[in-house]
């Protein structure tokens, strides 16, 4: 039995319904995943594969929109199941038709509800999972501002340190970081935790869509401030989120701490200027 006969045994098994569907080529979007449509004409599925060493990748971003999904407040595209075929780990999701286009307040008020209705009871998460593809450490605190700088910012200094990049300042960075999140007081939300242009879009008819999570429970403007790198969302959606759940004074302090954390993690993984990036932010954060 092939992959593709597998994937059609799978879905049949999930959905209750045979499934004799045939590939219909690759599809943009992801630089870790190979990502593919398969369709009998009647459903169609988004398929992510992997080789088998990755399979924790993809469970651990089924869990993640499983429990974004369980909020009820946006739309969240539905995991079927995963699993592994010969040399292959898949992902199976609802195929759903995207568009940059639609309702762009509506998006910002939805996220909100997300935030609003998925509190928890600490920081972290049930299990580490990845930013892209490095891993994220998510062990429970219930001090956000330890919590951000020893699982996210020091974590990911130590690896461009084996990476080759210096900051001797690091301590100093750290302090600066802690006091700058002791002064304001945070309640553990859901958060999707790796919210960029490239994972928010649009069904047909102008709903949004959020996708490609990397959740754990933190502060809510963790995602906020994600949404404004790599181009930033239309001025609409922070205008919705704010209707909901107005910003804090010293958000544009924290947004520069928050997103650290992502330059970091590009350095991590492609290198390149990022390095000169995070040294301008770290820089900015201890003045």
């Amino acid at each position: 039995m092939n992959f593709w006969q597998e994937i059609n045994q799978r879905i049949s098994h999930l959905t209750g319904r045979v499934f004799a569907g045939t590939p219909q080529g690759s599809r943009s979007g992801g630089c870790i995943h190979e990502n593919q449509t398969i369709s009998d004409g009647e459903r169609t599925f988004f398929i992510k594969i992997n080789r088998k060493s990755h399979l924790d990748l993809l469970v651990a971003e089924a869990l993640g929109l499983q429990a974004l999904a369980a909020s009820q407040a946006i739309k969240i595209p539905q995991v079927i199941g995963w699993g592994v075929a010969g040399t292959q780990a898949y992902l199976i999701l609802e195929y759903l038709p995207l568009t940059h286009r639609g309702n762009w307040y509506l998006m910002g008020q939805q996220l909100a509800h997300l935030h609003r209705r998925s509190t928890g009871p600490h920081f972290g998460w049930e299990r580490d999972n990845y930013i892209g593809a490095t891993p994220q450490k998510n062990e429970p605190s219930n001090d956000w501002a330890e919590f951000f700088c020893t699982r996210r910012l020091e974590y990911q200094l130590q690896l461009a340190q084996q990476r080759g990049a210096r900051f001797p300042r690091k301590e100093q960075l750290l302090n600066r970081v802690r006091e700058c999140l002791q002064a304001t007081a945070v309640t553990p939300v859901l958060v999707h935790g790796d919210l960029w242009s490239g994972n928010a879009a649009f069904t047909q008819t102008g709903e949004p869509v959020i996708f490609d999570p990397a959740v754990y429970y933190g502060h809510h403007e963790v995602d906020l401030a994600m949404s404004e790198l790599f181009g930033g969302f239309a001025a609409e959606f922070y205008q919705g989120y704010q209707s909901e759940w107005p910003i804090d004074a010293g958000y544009a302090q924290r947004k520069i701490i928050y997103n650290l954390y992502h330059i970091l993690n590009h350095f991590n993984l492609f290198g390149g200027s990022y390095w000169q990036q995070a040294e301008r932010m770290m820089a900015h954060i201890m003045n």
